[in-house]
């Protein structure tokens, strides 16, 4: 196998260019790469996310790319097949072979192999290039369906209508830079006729004392004399199976292992792997051999009648027989360019999701498949996959040209991902059919979702074909009488931030409120969802990301280079702060401003979906990452930074959760939710307190919950006022002290002039150690630096009266105090007071 990662690049007016062209013009790339970073590597543009550099990289998409390498032909045998495979190309190519055509592509998430054996010479030199066409123009001609009820990038980039990442033409998070290239490895395959196709391992039943499963193997071109062998290996190298049989086109083997490592999510246990290994044999030596890592593990979807909410179903996810609550949140691609994912990337952003007590992830539909690391580090952190195919909010075309492509895309996608023990559901696409279904309310229309055949037969009949066992859901939200309806299925609930009604199961004809009281994130509260599988809050990075991409002129409320940092519309956050926060005056407030109100809103959701286990039975939120450096819903920003949410939601997804709530009768309760596997018991000892630290009620309350259960301990009628805080804690560490406050940050009583004590020690030149202490109550204490390396074990917390607290800040290189400073709301306050 030869790996063609070497080329070069050159663009021309559309249909004005050729590979034979010489002259200086042509750039080095490599391949996988990408044309916006080769270009910004050369010095031809400035990176799209610095400063207002995105406006200036607008002329990319319009260009025609030509992409060229050349290659030395290997030696090849008689009965040798030479393919060249592209594993990726994105996205309109055509292909050319020593100036030869041999052909076209037109889907980015395609492999794409030709048989070149013919063409080739062996020892002699032979020139390969691929043309790129303008996306835009390559569908210009063709209908366009839209929905009269949105305004929408779609109906100017035609997106729809293009198997290339929709998120590339901009969304409301992300820049608008289509990307260009050879955006997978290129290679050129000396092989035998023979070969092993697929390798699937397909779990029926576990259980801690058996495991049952079977093995498939489909192999292309067997010949009559020849045989398979196959072995799976437990995680410590030992053999539990193997077999040997003749060669055929598909072979289906039994298998049994008795006393199974079971494959558990992070939260509920380990992620042992297995290896099968399958080798096919002719003439007494192996031609073509197949390893996959698999995971001894059941995944269903539960959609059986709730018994305590009629006219309900479940939607819940049972991993190994046993009913899991899915706490997660959606990814979005890493990066605006695929091309160039960043390995260190990806397993810091898995490593923060699994600190942040994450036992899933979606991969949303707008973005790409993922990379097979991407999976690979998911299986080994214990992260179970939501995946959307590459579909989301938009009409797509039925026609037979476009469901035969993305078929294809389908099988390609299908059978690379399939073995991962970390794949828990397939799912058509990204609020299509709730989006249509919204359309056809607002506007009187009733027509019919393009795209429907799609998900409702392309999809399943592909599954059915490839991979049975795994679930299936035909879009997202989808479920009950409405797409988007809180009786069945998943939900996205946008009642905060957007303002839209929550879902009845008739039509959606209320208008969205954009006021601050209709997008209140204790509007959670109406939420009666059964998984809800989106819903969010915009925040703003850090500062220090922010100063880092922007022009210093910039970094003001009003600028046009900050303003292009939010798509969606900036009133809305406006409308969620005003009363909670109160309006910021600068760019620093601004930051501290939305993060908390983000922090606070989603601690108030997560709290109330899990308190409505088993009726909610997920909690996925929108979204983890940014693919560019912006204002977002995001927890970690571009540069890896952990924003207040964060780390209010690792507080929040905690395997046990004390939560108080406050009931409209005047009442407040404290619940004690357990989502481990085990009865939690103990006692929970609850406190009324005023900011200076004198207790004015105490109470003692014992609890049991069951695993999977709750508690409710305690329910006393409470007011409260702007100085006292509500706190519970385990004299036995069952859980991690919690607090209700009586009113919005803005209006507590809290002394400006208060600061927390700091003692700071270093036991490594790579680690600090933080001792915090308070004399009255501080709000927000966060640690902040300039450096978006570091690690901290907890931030972004109150500290009460007496308490203390220890903060350990890690780094990859060496750091000192002078890197990080404490700062904390009362701070803010001393600085001015907010607008309004």
């Amino acid at each position: 196998m030869i790996e063609l990662d070497r080329w070069e690049l050159r663009d021309f007016a559309p249909g004005e260019g050729s590979a034979h062209d010489e002259g200086e013009a042509w750039l080095p790339v490599s391949a996988p790469g990408d044309t916006y970073v080769a270009l910004i590597a050369a010095g031809r543009l400035q990176h799209p996310f610095d400063g207002r550099g995105e406006d200036e990289a607008a002329w990319v998409r319009d260009r025609e790319w030509w992409w060229r390498t050349t290659f030395e032909a290997p030696a090849h045998a008689a009965t040798e097949t030479v393919e060249l495979v592209f594993e990726g190309l994105d996205t309109f190519a055509t292909i050319y072979l020593d100036g030869e055509l041999i052909g076209r592509t037109d889907n980015m998430f395609r492999r794409y192999a030709f048989d070149v054996r013919d063409r080739l010479k062996p020892g002699a030199r032979h020139a390969l290039a691929v043309r790129f066409d303008p996306p835009a123009r390559a569908v210009e001609a063709r209908p366009l369906p839209v929905w009269s009820a949105f305004t929408d990038r779609v109906s100017r980039s035609q997106r729809n209508l293009m198997r290339k990442a929709q998120f590339g033409w901009g969304w409301d998070w992300g820049p608008d830079l289509p990307t260009v290239g050879v955006w997978q490895p290129v290679r050129l395959n000396v092989r035998p006729r023979a070969r092993i196709a697929g390798a699937h391992y397909i779990n029926l039943v576990v259980s801690a004392e058996h495991a049952g499963g079977q093995i498939e193997v489909e192999l292309e071109n067997p010949a009559a004399d020849a045989s398979i062998e196959i072995t799976l290996t437990d995680p410590h190298g030992a053999v539990v199976f193997r077999r040997e049989a003749p060669a055929a086109d598909r072979i289906l083997t039994p298998v049994d292992i008795h006393d199974p490592q079971l494959w558990w999510t992070a939260d509920l246990g380990d992620q042992p792997l297995y290896a099968l290994a399958v080798r096919l044999i002719a003439n007494g030596r192996t031609v073509d051999e197949t390893r996959r890592a698999i995971g001894l593990r059941t995944v269903h979807l539960d959609q059986s009648p709730d018994p305590d909410e009629p006219g309900a179903t479940f939607f819940r996810f049972v991993l190994n027989g046993v009913p899991i609550f899915a706490k997660g949140a959606c990814w979005v691609p890493s990066t605006s360019f695929v091309a160039e994912p960043d390995a260190e990337a990806y397993e810091r952003l898995l490593d923060q999701a699994v600190r942040a007590n994450m036992n899933m992830i979606r991969v949303w539909g707008g973005g790409i498949y993922e990379p097979d690391l991407f999976y690979d580090l998911c299986d080994r952190r214990g992260l179970l996959v939501w995946q959307d195919f590459m579909f989301a909010c938009a009409h797509y075309p039925e026609d037979d040209a476009f469901a035969a492509s993305v078929g294809a895309e389908i099988e390609d996608q299908v059978r690379r991902l399939r073995h991962h023990p970390s794949l828990a559901l397939w799912c058509g696409n990204n609020e299509s059919q709730a989006m249509h279904r919204i359309n056809n309310d607002k506007s009187g229309e009733d027509g019919l979702l393009s795209g429907t055949r799609l998900y409702d037969e392309l999809m399943p009949a592909w599954l059915k074909r490839l991979d049975p066992e795994t679930p299936y859901w035909p879009g997202s939200p989808w479920g009950g009488p409405n797409p988007n309806s809180m009786r069945a299925g998943d939900v996205h609930d946008w009642t905060v931030w957007h303002g839209v009604p929550p879902i009845p199961d008739a039509e959606m004809i209320e208008p969205f409120q954009s006021s601050p009281e209709g997008v209140a994130y204790t509007r959670y509260a109406e939420d009666t969802a059964r998984f809800v599988s989106e819903f969010g809050i915009q925040a703003a990075p850090a500062l220090a990301t922010l100063k880092r991409w922007m022009d210093p002129a910039d970094l003001t409320l009003d600028s046009p280079g900050f303003l292009a940092r939010i798509k969606d519309e900036a009133r809305k956050a406006d409308a969620l702060m005003t009363p909670v926060t109160g309006l910021p005056t600068t760019l620093e407030q601004y930051v501290d401003f939305t993060q908390w109100t983000q922090a606070e809103g989603l601690k108030f959701g997560i709290e109330h979906f899990r308190r409505r286990r088993p009726h909610c039975s997920g909690a996925l939120l929108w979204q983890f990452n940014d693919c560019w450096p912006c204002v977002s819903w995001s927890l970690v920003d571009y540069d890896g930074v952990e924003k207040a949410s964060f780390h209010a939601v690792r507080r929040a997804f905690a395997p046990v959760l004390a939560s108080f709530r406050a009931a409209h009768d005047g009442t407040v309760e404290l619940w004690i939710t357990n989502d481990t596997l085990e009865p939690v018991e103990g006692e929970a000892v609850v406190t009324l307190e005023d900011f200076d630290g004198r207790i004015i009620q105490r109470w003692t309350a014992m609890f049991s919950a069951a695993g999977g259960g709750h508690a409710l301990p305690w329910r006393e009628p409470l007011s409260g006022s702007a100085d006292q805080v509500l706190r519970v804690r385990s004299p036995d560490h069952a859980f991690e002290t919690a607090r209700h406050l009586f009113r919005p940050i803005a209006d507590l009583a809290l002394r400006p002039d208060a600061r927390p004590r700091v003692a700071i020690t270093q036991p490594s030149e790579t680690e600090l150690r933080i001792d915090l202490a308070a004399g009255t109550w501080l709000a927000f204490v966060h640690i902040i630096s300039d450096r978006p390396d570091l690690r901290f074990s907890d931030n972004y917390f109150d500290l009460a009266a007496g308490e203390e607290r220890t903060v350990v800040v890690t780094a990859a290189t060496p750091l000192s105090a002078a890197d990080i400073a404490v700062r904390c709301w009362n701070e803010t306050l001393a600085e001015g007071p907010p607008a309004g």
